[in-house]
């Protein structure tokens, strides 16, 4: 009997909640997966919800991954230098099938080295943090660059771990999933990407992160100095 694959997705303080559970839903309705859910310690992490998130294993303890996965949320902020995070991920990275990301998880993903030459999605607000990092942009919903697998802003979660299960196992394996979890999506509006979203709220929603972005922005700039 084959060995059930070992899928590991990062959780930490602040992160956006939606951009793990979505990948989550997906893996652990995969029959012959084994899937853990990664951090420090094994106490509960505040998301960027009132939702707190329990890991299931330590870095410390976690096996050799066929599939990492890092989600995102403002908490990918402190792990841009958190060498304890980035180092667990540059080892996993050595032997894993896939090394994945959801929204700007890809640029934690970018701060550990990992996707230096390729190209990566996160969310349309992150998009110009990649280039600092040593990726490439790609606008994909879910972007393939060999064995790198990301998507973009939260919803795409979901899509990222479809795409994932039918890499490692078979179309008909994601599809089974995205029958069970009915993944069916018909937007009520059609303001899901800077590029659709009426003028006026783009604007409303660029005002609301220009701090944070700013922020982000320095940290990036001082995680590819330390590259």
């Amino acid at each position: 009997m084959p060995k059930p694959l070992q899928i590991g997705l990062l959780v930490f303080p602040n992160i956006t909640q939606l951009d793990m559970t979505g990948p989550l839903q997906v893996f652990a309705s995969h029959p012959d997966a084994e899937v853990h859910l990664l951090w420090k310690s094994l106490d509960p992490v505040q998301s960027d919800t009132p939702l707190f998130i329990t890991p299931t294993m330590t870095l410390a303890d976690c096996p050799p991954l066929d599939v990492i996965c890092v989600p995102g949320g403002y908490g990918t902020d402190d792990l841009l230098a958190d060498e304890e995070v980035l180092s667990f991920l540059r080892r996993q990275a050595e032997n894993a099938q896939y090394v994945t990301s959801v929204c700007t998880g890809s640029i934690v993903l970018a701060a550990a080295g990992l996707l230096k030459g390729y190209r990566a999605a996160t969310h349309w607000s992150a998009r110009e943090a990649l280039p600092m990092l040593g990726a490439i942009v790609s606008t994909e919903r879910v972007c393939i660059d060999r064995n790198r697998i990301t998507g973009g802003g939260v919803t795409a979660g979901i899509d990222l771990g479809l795409t994932v299960i039918a890499e490692l196992v078979s179309q008909q394996a994601a599809e089974t999933i995205q029958l069970r979890i009915e993944y069916n999506p018909a937007p009520p509006f059609d303001a899901g990407s800077p590029d659709t979203a009426p003028a006026e709220v783009l604007a409303i929603m660029q005002d609301r992160i220009k701090t944070a972005k700013k922020r982000r922005l320095k940290l990036v700039a001082e995680a590819a100095a330390r590259m």
